[in-house]
């Protein structure tokens, strides 16, 4: 349910900055604004940056294969990979244009076009933010919201290319490229923020609060006796989780499956966004390694214990 959710706001996200880069590129043609070219570079990035989200999401509909065992999920953070380097690549091009403009600056044509243009790409791109925005929250999907505040940061940054517009109506050309290089350092900050989120979610990493909230509902289930091993980690739009718990030894096995059961039913419940929990029952014992005295030094590193 949720990848046909996000693939149809990926859809009409794309179709909506479709139509806005369309209608500046006709300007930007007519007018030769670096400011608006810039801008219209970075809408196109954002168009371009839908299309391997929507890969993602239609791979993650297929069913895990005997190779693939986990399935596709992971494909939309492979995705986002490719939307950081989409971003880089249009900030190389807007500073590019930009310094050279810098040097020859001209004034711009058509004034009441490039601010229309403007005003264009704000309305499209802030109706992408909030359609992408409020979905991908709604999906648990982070690389939904980020593309969605990426289209809000430039919606905002369109309003910028306003000023290249009056600069050139008061005679000072110059301020053109000077807008089209604050621009490229907009980008740079959105680089940044790209970067930073696709590295947590490549590395594994989950909110403290989610795995606050797993913690909380072990620590109230009855039955269990001690938290040994707690973990999360997103897959695409999905998390996971791995448990591992001590119980009476002296519990039947049904018993403690049943222990088990529950723990995973209040888990889901607990945790957003969560679709898959292992569970693993250890006997309790106040050496809790000695009943892995086989495989202990298997581990590659200690098991974090909670207690």
């Amino acid at each position: 349910m949720h990848n046909e959710e996000g693939i149809r706001t990926v859809w009409l996200a794309l179709a909506a900055l479709g139509v806005t880069s369309l209608l500046q590129i006709v300007i930007v043609l007519a007018s030769g604004s670096v400011a608006l070219f810039a801008d219209t570079v970075h809408n196109i990035g954002d168009a371009l940056n839908s299309i391997p989200l929507l890969i993602a999401f239609y791979l993650a509909r297929r069913l895990a294969t005997r190779r693939y065992t986990y399935g596709f999920a992971r494909a939309e953070d492979v995705a986002g990979i490719f939307i950081v380097l989409s971003i880089v690549v249009s900030a190389g091009v807007v500073f590019w244009e930009s310094f050279h403009r810098l040097l020859n600056p001209q004034p711009l044509q058509s004034l009441g076009w490039v601010a229309a243009a403007a005003v264009i790409g704000f309305v499209g791109n802030e109706a992408v933010a909030w359609l992408q925005i409020r979905k991908g929250r709604d999906i648990g999907s982070a690389a939904l919201v980020a593309d969605g505040l990426h289209a809000r940061t430039d919606g905002l940054t369109s309003l910028a290319v306003l000023a290249a517009a009056g600069g050139s109506w008061i005679g000072f050309p110059i301020i053109d490229p000077i807008v089209g290089l604050l621009i490229g350092i907009v980008i740079l900050f959105i680089t940044k923020d790209a970067v930073v989120t696709m590295w947590y979610r490549l590395m594994d990493a989950i909110e403290p609060e989610y795995l606050a909230r797993g913690e909380r509902v072990v620590a109230n289930q009855p039955g269990v006796k001690e938290l040994r091993r707690l973990r999360m980690r997103w897959m695409g739009h999905r998390i996971s989780a791995d448990v591992c718990i001590a119980v009476d030894p002296h519990l039947t096995t049904a018993e403690s499956h049943h222990i088990a059961e529950h723990l995973r039913h209040d888990l889901f419940h607990a945790v957003p966004y969560l679709t898959e929990v292992t569970v693993h029952v250890d006997p309790w014992s106040p050496e809790p390694a000695g009943h892995h005295e086989m495989t202990h030094h298997h581990d590659p590193v200690p098991r974090p214990v909670h207690v």
